[in-house]
């Protein structure tokens, strides 16, 4: 294994329990991947994902790797409401967590009568998109065939009737001006999309399934914080005696005859191996097959990315006020200023903010203490060189957040910025992008390379190949690899 993200960890405690002998070797001195955890003064902050959806995926990697549950391991918790949600007019509502009907009773009672059955038949064709989709994007190896899923729109649109003309939402923007029509609607559906890095403008209609994921399988948190579920993922992998090497860094894939044959590290040492799995970015790989082409004509183009994320750790004198919502969503004030920033050449300002306040004991010094996690999309960059402008950006999320944390700024203790720099730091992503899920149609620009490669016996997993990005996806890619190594290439994914 290259690497020790959980994509690369979900395959190697499969890949052991299958009778395989397994080494990771992580170029960085911890496991995990994004997932991180930053400590100071007796604060905690997850500085990667701080939200587990789908926790189906863990569940069923702990079944299939030994007797403790995923339950047994660490404690998970129904995050409830969902998210609160504060809108540029002022309008707040909480959804509860994977309720329907009532979801549909808030936005009605928060937005306007009728808003909240929108948003309910708006979810029904969500979950049409995401039942064609499930397991293709998620369940079952890229297909040979891929060309389908990116030619074939997924979402059932209601017909538009425009111009005497019939015309069906072919984008997220469409889906939401045509279907949703009020702007905090639309803001809703598009802070999915915005999330992930992705633009509603260009993004296909099927993207309709993150919102319905999590509304379907709930938003649950890892308590101690979502770093607990790689620790418990880690040791499963130890458990299952798999060999990790901290600090060994992989400068080249070895191949010998047209088949992979080991990996070579940076003190020149080589270990040998019949299969190796690639758990890092499509530009890191590149370089340590030196040349050798592991995409052939054909295939999906690896993504490269150009979102990222900048975090803001806030220390907070004073406890948790009771009944306060664990995430709030603060909409940007201008939401096409915000895109057009976002993804033309600028920085977004007064963008869409997510503001994470878990009740986590593990998290503080004390009870007279909060920590709070601030995170915005931003533009994936390559250096620090423009630092100065993440601190203003970090400044401007601090008051964008003080809709939500009124009282912040008497407050604050410290705070720290993690930019997109310090992503790259740990990952080795250039610029600290962060990969998206797969989704389907967009002629393919949204779908991830196979899990197998040109080079016999090379895989990759992680959110740079498929199903793409996010906790889920990662763990799925695992399951995927294990199984093309154990069945061979006739393996077509979990029943």
């Amino acid at each position: 294994m290259i690497g020790a993200g959980m994509g690369a960890m979900a395959a190697a405690a499969r890949l052991a329990v299958a009778g395989h002998r397994v080494a990771v070797y992580e170029r960085t001195e911890t496991y995990g991947g994004a997932v991180r955890r930053f400590e100071r003064d007796g604060f905690g902050f997850d500085t990667g994902p701080g939200l587990l959806p789908l926790p189906a995926v863990y569940r069923d990697l702990f079944i299939k790797t030994g007797k403790e549950p995923l339950e047994a391991c660490v404690e998970l918790v129904q995050v409830d409401p969902s998210a609160r949600h504060v809108f540029a007019d002022g309008t707040e509502v909480s959804l509860p967590n994977a309720s329907r009907a009532g979801v549909v009773a808030a936005l009605d009672e928060a937005l306007g009568a009728g808003t909240g059955d929108r948003w309910g038949d708006f979810l029904v064709r969500a979950r049409e998109a995401w039942d064609r989709t499930r397991r293709p994007l998620l369940e079952e190896p890229l297909w040979p065939n891929w060309q389908v899923l990116a030619e074939r729109e997924p979402y059932p649109a209601v017909p538009h009737k425009r111009l005497l003309r019939t015309r069906r939402a072919t984008t997220l923007a469409e889906v939401g001006a045509w279907e949703l029509r009020d702007p905090r609607l639309i803001a809703l559906l598009e802070s999915h999309a915005l999330a992930y890095g992705l633009d509603p403008r260009v993004t296909p209609a099927s993207a309709a399934v993150l919102p319905y994921l999590e509304h379907a399988f709930g938003t649950w948190y890892v308590r101690g914080g979502i770093r607990e579920l790689a620790r418990a993922v880690y040791e499963r992998c130890v458990a299952r005696k798999v060999d990790f090497h901290f600090g060994a860094e992989v400068t080249g894939v070895v191949e010998k005859d047209g088949r992979v044959a080991g990996v070579e590290l940076a003190d020149g040492t080589v270990a040998e191996a019949d299969f190796v799995v690639s758990g890092v970015a499509p530009g890191v790989l590149d370089r340590l097959v030196r040349g050798t082409v592991v995409r052939g004509g054909g295939e999906v183009e690896p993504q490269r990315g150009a979102a990222s994320r900048l975090t803001v750790l806030l220390a907070l004198r004073g406890g948790r006020p009771e009944g306060t919502a664990h995430r709030t969503v603060v909409h940007a004030e201008d939401r096409e200023s915000e895109l057009d920033a976002l993804f033309g050449a600028g920085m977004a300002i007064r963008a869409t903010v997510t503001v994470l306040r878990p009740d986590d004991p593990a998290l503080v010094p004390d009870a007279g203490h909060e920590a709070i996690t601030l995170t915005s999309t931003v533009r994936a960059r390559p250096d620090r060189e423009r630092a100065e402008i993440y601190d203003e950006q970090a400044a401007h999320l601090m008051a964008v957040a003080e809709r939500a944390v009124p009282d912040l700024r008497d407050r604050l203790l410290w705070h720290e910025v993690l930019t997109p720099a310090d992503i790259a730091e740990v990952t080795g992503v250039e610029g600290g992008a962060v990969p998206a899920p797969a989704l389907a149609a967009a002629a393919g620009r949204l779908l991830h390379p196979s899990n197998s490669t040109a080079m016999s016996g090379l895989f990759t997993a992680g959110g740079w190949s498929h199903p793409g990005g996010g906790l889920p996806h990662a763990g799925m890619s695992g399951a995927l690899v294990a199984g093309l190594i154990v069945e061979g290439p006739e393996f077509r994914g979990s029943q």
